[in-house]
């Protein structure tokens, strides 16, 4: 056992992704950060980065092409680009917003990825980071993406952070993304 610990720090520390700093992490190696308020995770499955030269385009609002591949945002939802919700009365083009929302966020960044796995629609499901930030817990937390609890429990919190505060699409009624889409 001892070995086997030995082994796995050692890794981690010649792989240059280990991280220093405190706190306790759920299942998925993941925690919220007090002292900057963000959510992020320490337990990689693979390491994908992007380089200056690599072109990002946001798809909508948890999908992203880096170059040539197509990363899904794992763990969340976000309305489709033709969705509306309501807002003060007014229809509003929630899954649009949701798309810029995103833009705004990785403005001229660099993306990093965490790839999980490949979805149906042969999109590698990854979490994503700008400077380190989840973009994934940024869209929850902000409420212009749902925690997707089919897949996974990660993003609950921010979620209930952002309906807490009436923040995002929170303000207003909205149908969830994934009703919408079988309807």
């Amino acid at each position: 056992m001892k070995k086997l610990l030995g082994i796995v720090v050692l890794g981690l520390l010649l792989s240059g992704n280990a991280y220093a700093h405190s706190g306790r992490t759920n299942s998925e190696g993941c925690h919220n950060q007090k002292s900057n308020n963000t959510y992020h995770c320490h337990k990689k499955k693979s390491y994908s980065k992007t380089n200056s030269s690599e072109l990002i385009k946001v798809i909508d609002g948890d999908t992203i092409h880096i170059g040539e591949k197509k990363y899904r945002f794992s763990g969340i939802d976000t309305p489709e680009k033709k969705q509306t919700c309501e807002l003060n009365g007014n229809l509003i083009l929630c899954g649009m917003i949701a798309k810029e929302i995103l833009e705004k966020k990785i403005a001229n960044n660099k993306v990093d990825c965490i790839e999980e796995s490949i979805d149906f629609f042969k999109r590698i499901v990854a979490e994503c980071f700008v400077n380190g930030e989840s973009l994934s817990s940024y869209m929850v937390r902000s409420g212009y993406a749902f925690a997707y609890i089919k897949y996974s429990k990660k993003f609950i919190k921010d979620e209930e952070f952002a309906k807490e505060n009436n923040l995002g699409l929170w303000k207003g009624d909205f149908v969830y993304p994934w009703n919408y889409r079988n309807n």
